[in-house]
């Protein structure tokens, strides 16, 4: 009997910190979503009048501003960033660790180096090649730089390397050369990694903020955090509406998160099980 109590009292301790946690995790986003449904002079308030709140602050940010052009430059470069990360990580990462060449061991260790390097560092160099390229205020500029990532590289090459030899040996008996046996065979077997990949990358881009502000020169080329940022000075004495336009900015990435959080969760299990 006893020792039931103190499983009971155990148990009750573990879900209560776990409720804690949850609430101080959540309770900033609540607040978010809340004061973004307030009339502005209601913002300051801490109690909430249910009769009050409206969606208002949404239809003025659609309507004021071209919020919904910000929208699809944010899916646009998300995407396509996402997309090509995908394809060639993967690639550079079955290579690193499944293809014999030489070289192949310094070049894995030029990419774990380069992991270290702040991105900043590469900044200033990469402005000035696409600025002589005539790549500035354009989706190529904002896009084409961020196609492949060393993580994501390290990340499929750790994942390929946990896939038994003996499938592509079996592949290639069957008469399927390199090509289709990546295209046919291991590639399907990595979603786990390429969920893993797709979120880290799309979340990174979506909220990115510093290189489209360096790329975009012109309203109809910013992307959702640059947009926002456009309201310094203008309207963020407004809270209720600047809310209402991060709450717009934080919807894709939790959708995207909910449709692949299962694959996630075991891509961040299994990669990394051999160095």
């Amino acid at each position: 009997m006893e020792k039931k109590k103190k499983l009971k009292i155990s148990r009750i301790i573990f879900y209560l910190i776990i409720i804690g946690y949850a609430l101080v995790a959540l309770g900033p986003y609540i607040w978010t979503f809340i004061t973004s449904l307030k009339p502005t002079s209601e913002v300051n308030n801490f109690s909430i009048d249910f009769s009050t709140l409206t969606f208002r602050n949404y239809k003025f940010l659609w309507n004021k501003f071209p919020f919904g052009r910000w929208f699809i430059n944010s899916i646009i470069v998300a995407a396509i960033v996402s997309l090509g990360n995908i394809l060639f990580n993967s690639l550079a990462g079955y290579a690193l660790a499944r293809i014999n060449f030489p070289g192949r061991k310094a070049l894995f260790l030029a990419v774990l180096s380069m992991m270290m390097v702040p991105g900043q560092i590469v900044m200033v160099p990469t402005f000035i090649l696409l600025t002589k390229l005539g790549w500035v205020n354009t989706y190529k500029g904002l896009t084409i730089p961020f196609l492949t990532s060393l993580f994501g590289i390290f990340l499929m090459r750790q994942f390929f390397l946990s896939i038994p030899k003996s499938i592509e040996e079996a592949a290639t008996i069957d008469g399927l050369g390199r090509f289709g046996t990546f295209f046919r065979i291991v590639l399907p077997m990595a979603k786990p990694a390429l969920a893993t990949q797709f979120i880290i990358t799309f979340n990174g881009n979506w909220n990115s903020f510093l290189w489209p502000s360096l790329l975009a020169r012109t309203s109809d080329m910013y992307t959702l955090p640059v947009g926002l940022n456009s309201f310094q000075g203008q309207y963020f004495q407004f809270w209720d509406q600047v809310m209402a336009g991060v709450m717009i900015l934080s919807i894709p990435s939790i959708i995207i998160f909910l449709i692949f959080q299962r694959n996630f969760i075991k891509g961040i299990s299994t990669s990394g099980i051999k160095g």
